[in-house]
């Protein structure tokens, strides 16, 4: 079913806009990333979490802290998750040590469910970062391989910027908001890069099979109509994954912050497939040769308007000489 049918929005006039829209949330992006950095979960940063939930109602966070403080662990990060449950992280602890914290909180707020115990050292934290910077960056060359071998090399450049785009506002949204940097958030942004490139090559493919249609129509034309077209299909799959993961966010537990990213990721991934990916194309398709000479059609249609004049002509001249 299609809900949106015979569009003709023209978006490679709208180009500039969409890419200052894009600047401009890429670069506020930066700025937290320049100032605030990343909150780097337990899989990265190294030390101890621990998840707590609290038997009576509610629980403050400044209570918890209190009770830290006494272990010299006051600038420990504690992590609201609702009125009677928290995420502790200090720095790498003992065993025993951690004994005496729990039962220091157990006196001083109240019984309690230990519901997660995680410790990850310094060397394995620094380690999970190489992997995952060489996960994305190798993610990246196969994506550039298959789409020259599938298209052309400005097919797969256009693409990879698109995905870094992606990319860039997805850490962006993540450092502005101080959301947790762990593996399963890793995996949606890999997750993300998959499903843009998947949105946009279904644009390429279009766009392709546009051009070998119309050799002789303008490219901006052809961009436009490339998009329209795959415009229902694109919106309704964004539309239908949205909904699982929204269930997964709301519902989802310690799964949140997973769900989050891939909100972020599809709504942006859909967003840059539909107005960055094609008028990029553009950019690089005029920069470059152009595979065959591009003319408008009002300019087309007088061109075949005097090519019958001229055949009329011919016909009239033969027609007096016989």
């Amino acid at each position: 079913m299609e809900f949106i049918k015979d569009t003709n929005i023209k978006f490679s006039a709208r180009r500039k806009n969409f890419y200052l829209i894009s600047v401009i949330i890429i670069l506020i992006g930066l700025i937290s990333l320049l100032f605030q950095g990343f909150n780097f979960g337990i899989d990265f940063a190294g030390g101890t979490l621990i998840q707590l939930k609290f038997e009576q109602e509610e629980v403050t966070v400044a209570e918890i802290r209190s009770a830290l403080a006494e272990m010299n662990l006051a600038t420990s990060t504690i992590q609201s998750l609702s009125p009677n449950e928290f995420v502790i992280r200090t720095s790498q602890i003992e065993l025993e040590e951690r004994k005496e914290i729990l039962e220091k909180i157990e006196n001083k707020i109240g019984p309690f469910e230990i519901l997660r115990v995680e410790m990850v050292g310094p060397v394995i934290g620094e380690s999970l970062k190489r992997l995952t910077i060489f996960a994305i960056v190798f993610a990246l060359i196969g994506i550039i391989l298959y789409i020259t071998l599938r298209f052309e090399f400005r097919f797969a450049i256009t693409s990879i910027i698109a995905l870094v785009h992606d990319v860039l506002i997805a850490l962006g949204i993540l450092s502005v908001l101080q959301k947790e940097i762990t593996i399963p958030v890793i995996a949606a942004i890999l997750t993300i890069v998959g499903y843009s490139i998947n949105n946009t090559i279904v644009i390429f493919d279009r766009l392709r099979e546009n051009l070998k249609l119309k050799p002789r129509t303008a490219l901006e034309e052809i961009v436009d109509l490339s998009i329209n077209q795959s415009l229902s299909r694109t919106i309704n799959t964004a539309f239908t994954t949205l909904l699982p993961v929204l269930a997964l966010y709301f519902f989802g537990g310690t799964l949140s912050d997973f769900a989050f990213v891939l909100l972020v990721g599809i709504t942006i991934g859909t967003y840059s497939s539909i107005c960055i990916a094609g008028p990029l194309l553009l950019e690089l398709k005029k920069k470059g040769k152009k595979p065959v000479k591009a003319v408008s059609s009002t300019n087309q249609k007088a061109k075949e308007q005097q090519d019958i004049k001229i055949i009329k002509k011919t016909k009239k001249k033969k027609a007096k000489v016989k």
